[in-house]
This record gives C-alpha cells, structure tokens and sequence, in this order.
C-alpha cells in the first residue's frame, strides 16, 4: 500500500449526520451521533490514478450510480468516534482494494492440497487410536469389556 498513505482529507469528504438507530434512549431521539462519510472516486485528488482504478474494480458494484462510495457509521453514541471509525472504515475498504488477490491454484495443485489433507486427516486420526490403546491398556480394557 505504498500508493495510499493512509491520509484522507477531510475537505474532500462529504459528512452528513443523522439520528442513529438502535438502543440509547433520549441521546438516539435527540443527538444525530450516526455517521455518513461520501466522496466521488473519480474526483479524489488524494488517491492516484492507478488506486482509484483498483478502488473502482474491487468496489464498482458497492457505489452509487453517479459513482459516490459511502461509508456509515453508528457504533457508538460519539459523533467524533462515529466519523473515526467511518474514516478507518474508508482506510481499510482502501487498502482491502490494493491488497495483492490470493494466487489461484491449477487442478493439478488443488487436487494435490486436497490429498495432503486427506493425508494429514488419516494420519491424525491413526495417532489418536494408538493413544487411545495406550491409556485402555493402562485401565485394564479386559475390565471394561
């Protein structure tokens, strides 16, 4: 994630505020705490070319039509900690996108993987009887039989 610093200007964001949802009594009726950060992915200053293309593929389908990508937050009762968390929400939904994907396996390498469990599995279980004959000895199974 050497292209995203990790620094998001605040200038740059859309915030909105809203009543939130859930348990609180008076404070949820009374103080708008939940959290609404927007920004257009197109127009981002901060984000390179190369991030907003990777951002645009991962999360193309989670975007609003004119191409907005919103992040909510009501986890707590705090206004502050609410757009904290929406921004770490934002840092992480970033950097989840410049993330490198899981190197696909051919048949041949999965069908390997899946012998060697099977393997492992086999061999797991064969230790565990031979504890279980050990300590069945110990008792004396003839008792038990």
């Amino acid at each position: 994630s050497s292209e995203f610093s990790g620094q998001i200007p605040m200038n740059e964001l859309t915030k909105t505020y809203s009543c939130s949802s859930g348990p609180g009594g008076q404070n949820v009726n009374k103080v708008a705490t939940k959290v609404d950060l927007r920004f257009h992915v197109e127009s981002a200053s901060w984000l390179s070319p190369g991030v907003k293309a990777k951002v645009l593929e991962k999360y193309g389908s989670e975007l609003t039509k004119d191409g907005w990508m919103v992040v909510k937050s009501d986890r707590t009762r705090s206004q502050t900690l609410n757009q904290a968390d929406a921004l770490e929400k934002l840092r992480t939904a970033i950097r989840s996108a410049l993330a490198a994907p899981k190197p696909k396996f051919t048949a041949e390498e999965e069908e390997r993987i899946r012998k060697g469990k099977l393997k492992a599995a086999r061999e797991r279980l064969h230790y565990k009887r031979i504890r279980s004959d050990v300590k069945a000895q110990r008792s004396g199974r003839d008792q038990m039989l």
